[in-house]
Parts: structure tokens; C-alpha cells; sequence
């Protein structure tokens, strides 16, 4: 059983106990017992903190004010203290503690042999750690690469999603790049290892979560920072309070010390030790309605602050979906009948520009069509009613003197009919409808700078910052880069800066990043686990309405501060003059707790 679940059942324990004192006529023992179940581990760290020094910390507060209830007669008072102090701590350790325990689907990346190709032909299977540069591996249709290396023979095409992000499978033949992690779609491959498995990109991707997780130290919790003037200033006061008048011949040493009790009872933390977090988790719990999963208080106070918005591309400001975008005939030819013709062409094909391109051509005309043939790293070669056709890149066109203009802005797939060039089709990956609102909606919110990172090419990247109204992108980029980019960012910040991304590659900005967001409809296990917030909808206008929520949130909290501090400040003085009594304390504690609570509660209203 987890240290979490046992306090929790402890906690639980306490409170019927504590309920059982009032059932059974306020019997004191009942109470005792709930505080000494409830309190033990506060009343040991406030000792272990005296013995070291840590003289000043929440649990010696926590101890001095609920035993000085204690020595007054109030069992009732001081145990719930204790109880009220303990059940804040769970809320806010619960989801502190879930964040970032997990990057299952980065382990997934590794695999955990290589075949290993020998002198004679054959195979061995190997670890990874054991293959050095220079070896030969073998990598099958299906099987993900498990070390960086260039291709030495074979053809295929390989899916690097779980890296770059990007959707397209990349085609690959003797010569080109092979990096770990990434999924061989079609043909066998000889692959010549370049790096160690250490230097691998798979190693260094999981290496840098590890490292920029560590980079972001977890905020002090608040009671935390409050304790270290609050304590000392309240605790000294106390003891000068019990000391100093009677010193001084100015009362009975019992009078002044039953006030100095009452002191502290009155400057018991109650109010903030469990309103503050109440006031950050109903806005946890407002956001969780609207499909905002947010860990923890410190994730929710940091996107208040918001200044720059950094976000990959595909499947967080794109819909990771291509589609025809334009249709460009050469003149003469139609438009339809350009599309159709390729698709014809592509009708075999399940690669992703085939498919965009069938959706887009709709009903296709049956038979007429033979001899497609796959044209390795160029497109496809078919003969469609007695001519040939071709349908691929510009290399294409070019390795059979078809002369074609550029176009850019998408992937663009080129058509010639017997050496005639017809014209070409753009694919390109639509933004999702709700992402240049949502990104508005972040500027009219203050946000100062919002930033696109993309492994895609810069015609593509270019294009998505214009049509979004994005102040700024970088593309080409490796998981490493996007690291080194937001640094940067980071650097040149003026406040919070948060990533927004969905994919395995993700991960280490995510856990770099001041606010890491994952989207997480469609976003990996190992981003939604890096991240401090997750969009549940994969909706970016979701992050525009978190930042309202988070600021609400702050703003009630820091309401329930200002007014617990000034009501506990007057009624300690008051009864340090000695016109309060225990009951005027009580409603310094446990009525200020009550409405501060009430107020923290409106933090799950949020209007959008």
C-alpha cells in the first residue's frame, strides 16, 4: 500500500473519530486519539525540524497551535486543526505527486533487440547497447529502427511520427538517414549503424525528459513560503505575550498565559492551510468539466502568469490529416479531371497523399487502369486507358524530362500523360477551424508572444503561421532543437512560458517548458505524462479558457489570504489586550476557514 493511500485511510480513521467525540458527549479521550492519529507525522517532523534546525516550518506551526488548544481545554478545536491541516495536504500532495511519474510510451520507443548482420549472411539478434558503429542491422517491414544509422541497401518508406511529429512517412533508399524510434513501413532494409546506442536519438530524447524535468524544480507549496515569516513573527509574539507583561507586574502569570495560548489558537493557519488549496483544486475541478486536466496548483498558478505561447504543429495546430488543398491544371486541362487522374494513378496506394488524394476525387471510373508500379522516392507509374501516367514529386518528372514548375506551400504531387505535363494537386495538413480563435483569444488575454516549432518544411511551416496570425516559427527541427528553440523562448520571456504538443517527441519540451500542455484526445502517453495540463478534446480553444480559469483561481486565493490575515490580525490583537475570548478565536479559525471555503468554492464556476 502507497504512503498516500495509508495517510488517506489514516486521515479517514481521525475523522471518525473526531465525529464519535461529539456522538458520545464530547468525550475528550475520542478526540485525543483522532489528533494523535491524525497529527503524529506532524508532531514528529515539527520535533525532527527542531532537532535540525528547521525551527520555523508548517508543522511546528501546526504542532505549537493545536497542543496550545489542547492545554486550553479545547480537544474539539485542536483536533480539528490537525484533521483540517492533514486533509489540505492530501489535496494538494495528490496531484503534485502525479505529475510526470510516467513516460511508458518513450519506453516503447526502445526496442529491445537488433539483428545483427554477420560476415556469412546471416543474422544474430542483439541488444542494442552491444551493436557498435560500423555493424550491419537488418530491418524488417514492421519492425522500429533500434539504433541511428544510413541506409546501405533497400527501399521503403518510414514512419517518423514518434520523432519529428510529422504524419508523412518519409521514403528512404540507399544513402539516406535511418534515426531510432522510427517504424519501417514497406521494404526490407541493411542499415550501417552510425552511433553507439548512448548517442542514439531514442537514448537522447529520453535523456533529455529526465534532464529538463530536473530543470524545473516543483514550486514551494504556499503555506510553505507563508510559514517562514508567519511562524517565527506569531510563535515569538506568543511567548513575549506570556512573559513579558507579568514581568513587568502587569497581571497574574496564569491570565497572560492563557492568552498567549489563546494567541496561538487564534493564529492557527486553518483558514489558509485548507481554503488555499480548496481554491486551486475548484478550479482543477471547474477546468476538468470543460475538458481541461491541470496537475496541481502550481501548473494552474503558472498559467495565470502567462507571457509566451510555444506550440508543435501537427495535431496541435493542425489536424494531422492532409488534404487536397489546390488544384493547379496546366492549361487546357480541367480540374477535376487532373484530380481524377491521379487518383486513378494512386488507387492502390495506402500512403497518405493517396488516400487525400482519392477523398478528394470522390467516385472513380472502374477498370482502365494497369501496370501501376511504385517509382522509389518519386511517386507512381501507371497506364490508365492506354496511356502512361505519371504521379509523384518534382524528381520524378525530372527523371523522366517532364519540365514542371515549383510549388510550395504543401506537398505537391506533379501528373504527366505520356510525357505531357497536365499539372499538379497541393496536399497539405489542414489547421484545426478553432486554432486561429483560439490564438486570438490568448493575444485579447495578454499572452505577449505565441511561437510554432515544427519538424515540417518551411513552406508548410510558413503557411500555418500566416493563415493562425502566429507571431513567429522555426522548421526542420529534431526533438533536440525544439529543446534548444525553447530555451531560447524561455530566455527571452517575461514570464510564463508554455509548449502545447501531442506527440511521443513532445516530451522533453513539454517537461522543459514553465507550463508543458498536452492535447490529449489524440496526444501520446508520454506527452499527457510530461505535461502539467492536458486538453482532453484535443481543442485548442480550450487553453485560452484554462487561462481564465487559472486567474479566477489565483485571485481567489489570494482573496482568501488578504481576508484570513486581516481578521486573524485584529482578533489577536484583541486578544492580546484580552477583550477576545475563546469564542471570538473560534470564529477566527474555524469561521474564517468556513467563508474563506465558501469563496474558494467559486472557483468550479467558471464562464467561458
Amino acid at each position: 500500500m502507497s504512503g498516500e493511500r495509508k495517510k488517506l485511510y489514516r486521515v479517514c480513521a481521525a475523522g471518525v473519530l473526531f465525529a464519535a467525540g461529539f456522538v458520545f458527549g464530547r468525550h475528550w479521550a475520542l478526540f485525543l486519539a483522532a489528533y494523535a492519529l491524525a497529527g503524529y507525522d506532524v508532531i514528529w517532523n515539527a520535533l525532527r525540524g527542531l532537532f535540525r534546525a528547521q525551527l520555523f516550518d508548517e508543522s511546528l506551526l501546526m504542532a505549537v497551535a493545536s497542543i496550545g488548544a489542547l492545554a486550553l481545554g479545547d480537544f474539539e478545536e485542536g483536533t480539528a486543526v490537525m484533521l483540517f491541516y492533514q486533509v489540505g495536504e492530501l489535496f494538494q500532495d495528490y496531484a503534485v505527486d502525479r505529475s510526470r511519474k510516467s513516460i511508458t510510451a518513450l519506453m516503447e520507443l526502445r526496442p529491445d533487440s537488433a539483428r545483427l548482420i554477420l560476415a556469412d549472411g546471416t543474422t544474430r539478434e542483439m541488444h542494442p547497447e552491444e551493436i557498435q558503429p560500423g555493424d550491419l542491422i537488418a530491418l524488417r517491414p514492421g519492425e522500429r529502427a533500434p539504433l541511428d544509422g544510413v541506409v546501405e541497401s533497400g527501399e521503403s518508406a518510414l514512419d517518423t511520427a514518434a520523432l519529428t511529429g510529422e504524419s508523412m512517412p518519409r521514403d528512404v533508399r540507399s544513402g539516406s538517414e535511418v534515426l531510432s524510434g522510427c517504424v519501417n513501413l514497406t521494404g526490407a532494409l541493411t542499415v550501417r549503424v552510425t552511433r553507439p546506442y548512448a548517442q542514439s536519438a531514442v537514448s537522447r530524447i529520453l535523456e533529455m525528459v529526465e534532464e529538463a524535468s530536473a530543470q524545473k524544480a516543483k514550486s514551494e507549496k504556499f503555506i510553505t513560503r507563508f510559514a517562514r515569516w508567519y511562524t517565527p513573527t506569531v510563535v515569538g509574539a506568543a511567548v513575549l505575550l506570556a512573559v513579558l507583561p507579568p514581568l513587568f507586574g502587569f497581571g497574574a502569570w496564569l491570565v497572560w498565559l492563557k492568552r498567549a495560548l489563546l494567541f496561538l489558537v487564534v493564529s492557527c493557519p486553518c483558514a489558509l492551510v485548507i481554503s488555499v488549496p480548496l481554491s486551486f483544486f475548484g478550479g482543477i475541478g471547474g477546468a476538468s468539466k470543460r475538458g481541461i486536466l491541470v496537475k496541481g496548483g502550481n501548473s494552474l498558478e503558472a498559467l495565470a502568469k502567462l507571457d509566451t505561447v510555444v506550440f508543435d504543429k501537427t495535431g496541435t495546430l493542425t489536424r494531422g490529416v492532409f488534404a487536397v488543398e489546390r488544384v493547379l491544371p496546366a492549361e487546357g486541362v480541367a480540374g477535376h479531371d487532373l484530380l481524377a487522374l491521379a487518383a486513378r494513378a494512386e488507387q492502390q496506394s495506402n500512403h497518405p497523399i493517396a488516400v487525400s488524394l482519392r477523398a478528394a476525387a470522390g467516385a472513380l471510373p472502374e477498370g482502365g487502369v494497369e501496370k501501376i508500379a511504385e517509382q522509389p522516392g518519386g511517386g507512381v507509374s501507371a497506364v490508365i486507358d492506354g496511356a502512361r501516367v505519371l504521379a509523384g514529386n518534382r524528381r520524378l518528372m525530372a527523371q523522366n524530362g517532364i519540365v514542371c514548375p515549383e510549388e510550395t506551400g504543401g506537398t505537391a504531387v506533379y501528373v504527366a500523360r505520356d510525357g505531357v505535363y497536365l499539372g499538379c494537386a497541393v496536399i497539405a495538413d489542414q489547421p484545426k477551424p478553432e486554432a486561429a480563435a483560439a490564438i486570438a483569444a490568448l493575444k485579447a488575454l495578454g499572452v505577449r508572444r505565441t511561437v510554432m516549432l515544427t519538424g515540417d518544411a518551411e513552406g508548410a511551416a510558413q503557411r500555418v503561421s500566416r493563415e493562425l496570425g502566429l507571431d513567429g516559427w522555426h522548421a526542420g527541427l529534431l526533438p533536440q532543437d525544439k529543446v534548444a528553440r525553447l530555451r531560447d523562448e524561455m530566455a527571452a520571456g517575461q514570464g510564463t512560458v508554455a509548449f502545447v504538443g501531442d506527440g511521443v517527441n513532445d516530451a522533453p519540451v513539454l517537461a522543459m517548458a514553465d507550463v508543458g500542455v498536452a492535447m490529449g484526445g489524440l496526444g501520446s502517453d508520454a506527452a499527457i505524462e510530461a505535461a502539467d495540463a492536458v486538453l482532453m478534446t484535443d481543442k485548442l480553444d480550450r487553453l485560452p479558457v484554462a487561462v481564465r480559469i487559472a486567474r479566477k483561481t489565483v485571485r481567489i486565493a489570494r482573496q482568501n489570504i488578504v481576508f484570513a490575515l486581516l481578521v486573524k490580525a485584529v482578533v489577536l490583537v484583541l486578544g492580546a489586550l484580552g477583550y477576545a475570548n475563546m469564542w471570538e478565536a473560534v470564529f477566527a479559525d474555524v469561521g474564517v476557514a468556513f467563508l474563506a471555503i465558501c469563496n474558494a468554492l467559486r472557483a468550479m464556476r467558471i464562464r467561458e
